[in-house]
């Protein structure tokens, strides 16, 4: 999407399932192997009595919307803040979003709200992005 054509108020969605497929995958792929998401005995026994899904992996959802559909192809990343406000459990259907707040006149840069939101509608993400959109 050409930088010209974005406008405030301007949003993206997509949605996805998370199972334990995506879960192990993501573990094998980052190292990140923590008993929380991967061993369902341990994680029994914490404080959310099931595994979870990795947070960073929900917030992929974020990334793929900023690279391929808003503001799109050739965007980059100048900053992500995030805050977890809400575990994912395997099975929930997350909605990523992305919508454009701020464009700045005076540089190549545009700012887009980001959150998550289960298939209840719930917040488990939010946050703000920075994207260089040349």
């Amino acid at each position: 999407m050409e930088r010209k054509s974005l406008q405030v108020g301007q949003f993206a969605e997509q949605s996805r399932r998370y199972e334990q497929a995506d879960v192990l995958a993501f573990a094998q792929l980052t190292g990140d192997d923590n008993p929380v998401h991967v061993d369902a005995e341990a994680a029994a026994k914490g404080r959310f009595g099931q595994r979870l899904v990795h947070g960073m992996l929900v917030a992929s959802g974020i990334a793929t919307l900023l690279g391929t559909r808003l503001p799109g192809v050739g965007s980059v990343y100048v900053s992500q803040s995030l805050r977890f406000v809400a575990p994912v459990f395997f099975g929930d259907e997350i909605t990523a979003r992305v919508e454009v707040v701020k464009i700045r006149e005076d540089k190549p840069f545009v700012t887009l709200a980001t959150t998550c939101r289960k298939q209840d509608g719930s917040l488990v993400i939010d946050g703000e992005a920075v994207i260089y959109t040349p």
